[in-house]
Order: structure tokens, then sequence, then C-alpha cells
């Protein structure tokens, strides 16, 4: 088949590269000239902008969109929907929050063209394995990009399905990301307290080893854990400040406004905000309480251990009433 990709990142790149070597026919468009050029390297047609990626297809044509969520997807599709005719495709395989998909859903077949949500996984690993693919619109749009679908995915029958109508690929995929919050979460506090038992020395690394092989929680998130551990310099040397990138919140959110409770999902959401402070005022606030009613010593930031591991004398000694 022919489709047009624009968003030649990681895994816009990737995609792309997996398509061509599929035998289909992908132009492409990036914002950096030097993405497209390493696509048309490996087999890819370029393009010079977004008129000029639609004017090398033939109708009725498909566009595939790999893009950040929020503007840079919302201005693309509107670029689109006024450069292609009717029965056109947008697709958007970024990770969009799925009311703007089911809003641009309307916005596009309103004006006689196909807009389908596609909720892409796969990370790096998805030119070699392919990519797991969670289809939201028309059924007849599914069926038509059935072909790039089977392409991408791990096989032909395997790693892609029409979840639902417009919006319902992105939902999917929204929850996904909150699932993998929570697995990815409970491995770094496993691994911690693992790590906090001095005394029996554990290799952190043979032990993610280990679960690897039969055990009930191994997964390619713990294989990426193993590697990790693997290579302890570089995690020694990597900062304890972890981004997410929306979906989390949404999928949270979306449990409030459900009622559905997602207690794990959502305590790796806030671990993650808790990742990326210096200082956060809440333990501090705790401290000084504690002081208050109970006497219990303070931690000034003088009795955190120097470069040496020398901690100053404590200036508030114990108090005999131990509440709270």
């Amino acid at each position: 088949m022919e489709l047009g990709l624009i968003g030649l990142g990681r895994m816009g790149s990737n995609m792309t590269l997996r398509l061509v070597k599929g035998g289909h026919r992908v132009v492409v468009y990036d914002s950096w000239d030097m993405s497209i050029r390493e696509m048309v390297r490996q087999g890819a047609t370029g393009a010079s902008s977004v008129e000029n990626l639609v004017s090398q297809l033939a109708k009725p044509r498909i566009v595939w969109l790999m893009l950040p969520a929020g503007e840079a997807t919302e201005t693309t599709i509107i670029e689109l929907t006024g450069l292609l005719d009717r029965n056109d495709m947008i697709i958007d395989g970024g990770n969009s929050n799925y009311k703007d998909s089911l809003r641009r859903a309307t916005e596009v077949e309103n004006k006689g063209k196909y807009f389908m949500d596609v909720g892409t996984s796969g990370g790096i690993r998805g030119l070699k394995e392919g990519y797991c693919l969670m289809v939201g619109g028309r059924e007849e749009g599914y069926e038509r990009i059935r072909p790039i679908l089977q392409t991408l995915a791990p096989s032909a029958t395997t790693g892609y399905g029409h979840v639902g109508p417009s919006g319902a690929g992105h939902f999917v995929k929204m929850v996904h990301n909150g699932i993998e919050y929570g697995l990815m979460e409970a491995y770094a506090e496993g691994f911690e307290l693992m790590q906090a038992k001095k005394e029996f020395s554990l290799d952190l690394a043979q032990v993610s080893e280990l679960w690897r092989h039969g055990s009930v929680v191994r997964s390619w998130l713990l294989d990426l854990a193993a590697v990790a551990l693997r290579q302890t310099t570089a995690l020694g040397d990597v900062s304890a400040y972890v981004e997410d990138s929306g979906e989390g919140r949404w999928t949270v959110q979306e449990s409030v406004d459900l009622a559905v409770p997602i207690p794990a999902i959502a305590s790796a959401l806030q671990a993650r905000f808790r990742s990326r402070q210096k200082e956060p005022l809440g333990p501090k606030l705790q401290a000084a309480m504690r002081n208050l009613f109970g006497g219990h010593p303070v931690s000034l930031r003088a009795d955190i251990p120097d470069a040496r591991g020398r901690i100053p004398a404590k200036s508030q000694p114990p108090s005999a009433h131990h509440e709270g």
C-alpha cells in the first residue's frame, strides 16, 4: 500500500522503516530535514512540506501522524483536513487524549473524510519485534488499513485490532500507559526494598535475571530493569527525576470521572510527581509538626551527610514522648 507519514521521531522513523521493508510506499515529512534525508536513504520518499506530501499520494490518500500530543497534532490535522479530499484518511498514531480524538473525528468526518485513532505501543523494539496497535474509528476504515497494520504488528494475525469507535483506540492506549506506570513503580519499589536489606548483600542484577525466567512477574519491563541493573555505573549517574507524558494523569482523571478506584496507578503517578521535587515542603512540614507535638528531633539541613559521610551532632535531643 501507499501512505504518508508525518513525524519522524524514534517511533515514526522505525515505523517508516518497518513499512518500507514490508513493501509499502511511504512518503515522509518532518520539520527536521535530516530525519527526512535518512528515511529517503532507507527507501522512503521525502516531502518538503505537508502539502507536498499530500500531492505525492494517490487517491484515496492515507496520512499517518506520529506527532506529540497537543498543538503539533492539532495544527497538522487542521492543515490536512483542508488539503485532503473526500474519502481520504487521517490516522493519529500518537498519544493524543481520547477526548481530542472524539472531537477531531467529528470535525474530519463532517467534511467527508476518515479519521482513525491508533494507540501505538512498542517503543524502540517495535522496528524488530512489531508494534501493538489499538485502533478506534469506523469499521470500514479499519478494514482499509489492515495491510498497514499487519506489517507494523508482530505478525499478520497478532498485536493489532479494532477496539471500538472513534476515541476508543486512544482510550485503551491511555489505560495501557496507566498500567505501565503501576508496573514500573512496583518493580522500582521491590528492588529498592531488596537494596535496603544490607545484611543479605543481594545482587539485584542477579535477582532480576532470575525473575526473567519462569517467574510470574516476568515481563518486558523486567527485562529492561535487568539491563539497567547490569549497567551499575550508568544507573548510578541517573537522576531520580521521573517524567510523565500525560497518559497517567488522564487515566487517573478518568477514574475520578467514572468513580472507579485505581489506587496502584494513582499512587505510581504521585510517586513520579514526588521524584521531581528537590526539597519537597510536605516532609519538612511533617517533621516540624512531630517536633512541636511530640518533641521529636528534627534533622536540619546541616544534618545531611557531607561528601565524606560525616553528620554533625544533632541540635535537639530525642524526646521520651513518641506519639506520631
